[in-house]
């Protein structure tokens, strides 16, 4: 807009050069965090500015309403998208999983189990139908004798390989931000962090096609903490088509709160633990509406998944379990047992994968992403297909550690000695273990030692990793461990104190399933130290409502003895790994330190850059902008007097000025610039002046210099903050930043304040 300028009478009547906004001027620049109360402030003026128009005409009251239902639908068309993409991810991952291990005749785009619906096999033999063949049986002709299983397993370890290398290929060639979990970094952009092109398209498309290929390599991870970066994706993406969402920063983290909820949900199928999963661990604003648009665009994914692959693992429940027995009492004991070892592998695990991940980052190992991806896909495969249990993905070896074994069952874990003169239906009898149980027995043991360590190295390597999965594997081992020692141990002494009374000869005492299934919630509440989410997400996956004590007993022991070890879980390490600016919500600050503390300038630093209000030419505030590199400057009086009149962002003040000097007549270095309602009067012969008061934020937050930090924190979590301005008898003396805040909490700490990075 063209400044109108007239001299008369000695006096100048001057617009304001930013009556309208300019493009650019309110936004942020990449690796910075959100202004939440300025973001919430201009959501509440648009807000009643359209309420007020309302009443004006039909067409008003039509786009007031539109307004309204606008959240809905956007919610509406990312569970549909996410779903969509989620199905398509699953259905592809299964098929590319068998694709390691043989085709399909009637169909090679069938993966084993779709092959085999057809076929005239018995029930025993329903894997081996005659349309699938193995690439040995397709080379040779047969499938029997050494050099059959050596070619299987050439096959095997090359199609890892092949998959692992192209999905590492394509992440660092176009989109390298689809490599790992992304919750650490959705949780620090749910705080008010931008990073630029996360959650953008390029991201979505490729994370989408290298999860596939992580997946099917068979390496030690999962889809499912991916597929929540995914969905938010999704929900970043489709914001554009709404005005409010894309404007408005704050507005937008309230969509991907949601989309976080429709993530988990398509992950695992659970609705109510997705939204409980958003609510506890990633969304750092969550209103109530927030809550009840995510769990709609939960069920949405979550059914638009089922229409999908109906037939697949992602069903709605995903792992459903049918237990026959209750749990007793006593049970409770080796249950806490599992919630210890969950919590000692979540310690253990965090611990020995920061040290890795640091070490990568710090040594010549990060520059070579393409031989890492390569090692330890060629070290998990080659370990991996002599034993059935590594061998098999991991979705399907914790469906088969759930299982209550049942007279139809030929899997290993089910070769018991028969003594079917007591079964009733499927209520089978704890019955003395067969060769097979024990060789299941030494073959988990292996794959148990096999995981602990190998999940170590692959998390978070450059491809798409989750580790919900795979830490659900380590505890479901263990569970199923535990679970046949103390059937055998009750079948063998049911006569001893701690089984007399309801363990009785001949009797379904133990149920080893159910074990394996609180083992899973332990290891992952020890990672993640999730607990409320974790028991509902449990319970939506295997549909065992009675067994929520026994869950929850596990995940609190875990996260207890896991937090006594170290205080974050996984992600939160790896956030503080990243230097992320993300200040948790839920840790206490109970030192007695004060503002001027933490304040900066420091003592013997120079004086803190400041603007003056009516003083500055256009050339001396480029000279600090140039000079410094600070996210924005207050605004005072004089120098002399230094009492505060506002805050100006550097991003605003640089496209304001650049704007000025293109489309404003007379602006030149000289000109001075105004942060006042009213100029003075200026004579003939002066260059024009720049008001930029409409940049200016009038209501800066401050405190005193004696404020205690524990208040300045509070005010930092639940306000959302950039920055608090330090006043003295109502004069400047410095700038507290969230940076700052960060540091000084790290120091306290004994960490590294300079491993905060960002502000």
């Amino acid at each position: 807009m063209t400044l109108i300028s007239s001299w008369m009478n000695g006096t100048s009547t001057m617009m304001d050069f930013l009556e309208e906004p300019l493009p650019g001027v309110g936004t942020y620049e990449d690796f910075n965090t959100i202004d939440w109360v300025r973001e919430k402030s201009r959501d509440r003026d648009r807000h009643r500015e359209i309420t007020s128009r309302s009443k004006e005409s039909t067409w008003a009251l039509i786009h007031s309403v539109s307004d309204a239902f606008s959240g809905w639908l956007l919610m509406l068309l990312i569970g549909l998208l996410a779903g969509s993409l989620a199905g398509l991810i699953d259905i592809s991952a299964h098929w590319m999983t068998d694709l390691k291990e043989g085709v399909c005749l009637a169909g090679f785009w069938f993966n084993h189990e779709h092959c085999c619906w057809k076929s005239n096999t018995t029930f025993t033999d329903r894997d081996k139908c005659p349309e699938w063949k193995s690439w040995s049986q397709l080379i040779l002709g047969h499938g029997e004798g050494a050099f059959a299983y050596i070619l299987n397993y050439f096959m095997y370890v090359v199609w890892a390989l092949l998959f692992s290398l192209l999905a590492v290929l394509l992440v660092k060639g176009f989109a390298p931000y689809a490599c790992g979990s992304g919750i650490p970094e959705i949780k620090t952009i749910l705080s008010g962090f931008i990073i630029r092109g996360y959650l953008g398209k390029w991201t979505l498309i490729i994370k989408t096609i290298t999860l596939v290929l992580a997946v099917s390599s068979g390496l030690s991870l999962g889809k499912e903490g991916p597929l929540v970066h995914v969905a938010c994706c999704c929900g970043n993406i489709l914001c554009h088509l709404f005005t409010k969402y894309r404007k408005n920063e704050a507005k937008r983290r309230e969509v991907l709160s949601a989309a976080a909820a429709a993530g988990v949900s398509v992950a695992f199928g659970a609705p109510i633990g997705g939204v409980l999963f958003s609510l506890e661990e990633v969304s750092y604003y969550f209103p109530l509406k927030t809550l009840w648009r995510s769990f709609f665009a939960a069920l949405v994914a979550a059914f638009t998944l089922r229409s999908i692959n109906p037939f697949g693992n992602s069903r709605l429940v995903l792992f459903y379990v049918e237990f026959h027995m209750p749990w007793h009492l006593l049970e409770l004991v080796p249950f806490i047992l599992l919630g210890i070892f969950g919590g000692l592998w979540g310690a253990f695990f965090i611990r020995s994968n920061i040290a890795w991940c640091r070490r990568r980052k710090t040594t010549k190992l990060g520059k070579y992403p393409v031989l890492e991806v390569f090692v330890v896909t060629a070290i998990t495969a080659l370990l991996a297909f002599p034993n059935e249990y590594t061998r098999m993905s991991t979705s399907e070896l914790i469906s088969e550690l759930f299982n209550d074994c049942g007279i139809l069952d030929s899997s290993k874990l089910c070769e018991y000695v028969n003594d079917f003169n007591s079964t009733k239906g499927d209520d089978l009898p704890d019955r003395a273990a067969g060769p097979g149980v024990y060789t299941a027995m030494w073959q988990l043991a292996l794959a148990l030692i096999m995981k602990v360590f190998i999940t170590i190295f692959t998390f978070g390597m450059k491809v798409p990793s989750g580790l919900f999965i795979p830490s659900m594997a380590v505890g479901a081992i263990a569970g199923r461990l535990l679970g046949v020692a103390m059937e055998q141990l009750a079948y063998y002494h049911h006569d001893w104190a701690i089984f007399s009374g309801w363990c009785s000869q001949g009797a379904d005492c133990i149920t080893p399933g159910l074990y394996a299934m609180v083992g899973a919630a332990a290891c992952l509440g020890g990672v993640t130290r999730m607990t409320v989410s974790l028991v509902v997400i449990m319970f939506e996956l295997t549909g065992g409502l009675e067994y929520i004590v026994p869950l929850m007993a596990a995940a609190m022991t875990s996260k207890w003895v896991a937090d006594a070890i170290g205080r974050e879980g996984i992600y939160d390490a790896h956030i503080r790994l990243n230097g992320y600016p993300f200040l948790e919500a839920k840790e206490e600050f109970s030192h007695k330190t004060l503002a001027m503390d933490v304040m900066r300038p420091r003592r013997n630093d120079p004086p803190l850059t400041v603007i003056t209000q009516d003083s500055m030419t256009v050339e001396d505030v480029e000279s600090i902008i140039n000079e410094t590199t600070y996210s924005g400057y207050p605004v005072v009086v004089s120098r002399e007097s230094q009492r505060l009149v506002g805050f100006v962002l550097r991003r605003d003040l640089i496209i304001s000025i650049e704007n000025a000097r293109k489309k404003q007549d007379g602006i030149v270095s000289t000109s001075v610039i105004y942060f006042t309602d009213h100029s003075p009067p200026l004579p003939p012969s002066s260059p024009s002046m720049l008001k930029l008061r409409s940049i200016l934020d009038l209501s800066p937050f401050t405190v005193t210099d004696q404020t205690p930090m524990e208040i300045v924190v509070d005010i930092f979590r639940k306000l959302g903050l950039r920055q608090c301005l330090v006043t003295h008898n109502g004069k400047l003396l410095g700038i507290i930043t969230k940076k700052d805040v960060l540091k000084h909490i790290a120091q306290l700490a004994n960490q590294d304040p300079d491993s905060i990075l960002f502000n």
